[in-house]
């Protein structure tokens, strides 16, 4: 072989040698996908499963980049239908009026199988029934939301409207406080919140669910129309991470408690409180069939007695929706 022959092959060499070295000749690595998720407004127990899929690097291993942040359930509907947040946590209380007003937003999967508002009471204060309720004080953050439309429901099973209590409204979340200082009779809550807590400390309680009157749709997740067209493979890929978290909690609580304290290291100072909070969660995540196996499975046709429900009402649904607008099944597993 010739010196000049020797000379370009060495070159060669060298610049194939110098390329792999800055990676130019090998595979690139695709890029994760950024996903901006909002949850409740409280960092708490209850995100576990969206806390152990980020630290165990279940959102990674399905090429995610995912942002986790706290909004109040107010602000996340409109966040989420304008692409601000990828996804979010809403009920179907939040998403039917939000889509009969044109906010476009879908929701994809249930996280809450079983719908978590309450209204709780002391069990000394006698209120076993919804008819109970009459003329009592029922604390409540505000006449919106889940909770609202929850007692309406409730009250209506006994033939009462608000009109029959006197409701008193604490923007602040503090209606369960208030309760423990018997400033009012009884209070809407979440099934795996507060009521765990006054039991915790000694305080017997009686609890009315609306289940049993109209099967309003859990929290769940949501996107944007958007969001769902540009970037639907991730929000699948999302939902199938945070069920196998979901699971992995519901094997064994422990992991839920561990993850959530690392995300919210106070918590680790009242570690059996959380314990019971997280286990009256995971009560609330299967559907009504109680299979666990259908996590994140979206009930239809509560949807849909839902929706018939919330037009009875008269002014919360602004014009005329279908189950199509308001759910899609495709992004689970």
């Amino acid at each position: 072989m010739s010196v000049a022959r020797i000379r370009t092959v060495v070159v060669a060499l060298l610049t194939a040698l110098a390329l792999a070295g800055c990676g130019l000749g090998s595979t690139p690595t695709p890029a994760a996908t950024k996903l901006v998720v909002g949850l409740g407004f409280i960092p708490s127990v209850q995100f576990a499963p969206f806390y152990l899929a980020d630290q165990a690097g279940y959102y990674r291993d399905a090429g995610l980049d995912v942002e986790l942040q706290n909004q109040i359930d107010p602000n996340l509907v409109p966040l989420v239908g304008q692409g601000a947040i990828d996804i979010g946590t809403a009920d179907g209380t939040s998403v039917i009026p939000a889509v009969s007003q044109d906010i476009p937003i879908v929701y994809v999967a249930t996280i809450y199988g079983k719908f978590p508002s309450i209204v709780f009471s002391k069990a000394s204060s006698g209120i076993e029934t919804a008819a109970d309720l009459a003329g009592k004080k029922i604390g409540i953050p505000g006449r919106y939301g889940s909770s609202w439309i929850m007692l309406q429901a409730l009250l209506g099973s006994a033939g009462l409207t608000p009109n029959d209590v006197e409701i008193v409204e604490y923007p602040d979340f503090g209606q369960g406080t208030a309760l423990a200082a018997d400033a009012v009779d009884a209070a809407t809550g979440f099934a795996n919140n507060e009521p765990v807590s006054m039991e915790l400390s000694g305080t017997p309680v009686t609890v009315l669910h609306v289940d049993d009157v109209v099967a309003l749709p859990g929290p769940g997740l949501i996107a944007s129309r958007d969001t769902l067209s540009n970037k639907g493979a991730a929000v699948k890929a999302f939902i199938a991470a945070t069920l196998r978290a979901m699971h992995d909690i519901a094997g064994d609580p422990a992991k839920g408690v561990d993850a959530a304290i690392v995300a919210v290291p106070a918590l680790g100072a009242v570690r059996p409180t959380e314990e019971a909070i997280l286990a009256a969660t995971i009560a609330v995540w299967a559907p009504y069939n109680g299979n666990n196996d259908d996590f994140g499975t979206i009930d239809e046709a509560g949807w849909q007695a839902s929706l018939d429900y919330m037009v009875e009402l008269g002014d919360l649904v602004a014009k005329p929706v279908t189950l199509a607008d308001l759910v899609d099944s495709s992004y689970l597993p």
